[in-house]
């Protein structure tokens, strides 16, 4: 039952999936994102502090995966919270078809083809991964403020490369 988000979001539940190497639009790729973390982002991404640029939910689910990664321990952050909390919820929990920038997928593609995820552990998907950077994001204090920040930095170094070096 869906009833946190409005009807026009709702339409775009999505059966529960691996991702997409499919490009939604230029430079993003397919994901999902299990609703309890999806309806944080939806609250960001409405919310008073997201302004000049409004950030839609690719800014806002790869700032959540760069401020993860940038601790020296992400992997065991990740593996942590997918073991004792996510693996906890139930399996068939609907997800929100959503996208990611690319290097942001790219950390996440490492991650899931690492040791870590191999047999005898078990073997978590792109969701499972993306959700994970989302929910780990949320425990932080003051965690609105650092996102949206981080989606700042992350679009200013995504313009940056866009731009490529300037010749002199």
């Amino acid at each position: 039952m869906f009833f946190a988000l409005p009807a026009t979001r709702q339409n775009d539940a999505a059966p529960i999936s691996q991702g997409s190497l499919e490009p939604t639009q230029p430079g993003t790729i397919e994901t999902r994102l299990w609703l309890q973390e999806h309806e944080w982002l939806y609250d960001l991404l409405r919310s008073e502090g997201n302004v000049s640029p409004t950030f839609r939910f690719p800014d806002l689910i790869s700032a959540c995966v760069s401020l993860v990664f940038l601790h020296d321990d992400a992997p065991a952050r990740i593996f942590d919270f997918l073991g004792t909390q996510l693996v906890l919820r139930p399996p068939l929990t609907p997800r929100r078809r959503e996208s990611m920038w690319l290097p942001q997928f790219e950390l996440l593609l490492a991650l899931q083809r690492s040791p870590a995820n191999r047999h005898p552990n078990p073997k978590f998907q792109l969701d499972q991964l993306t959700t994970a950077c989302v929910a780990l994001c949320r425990q932080y204090g003051d965690a609105d403020a650092l996102v949206l920040r981080q989606a700042r930095l992350n679009m200013a170094d995504r313009a940056a490369r866009w731009r490529g070096p300037r010749s002199g």
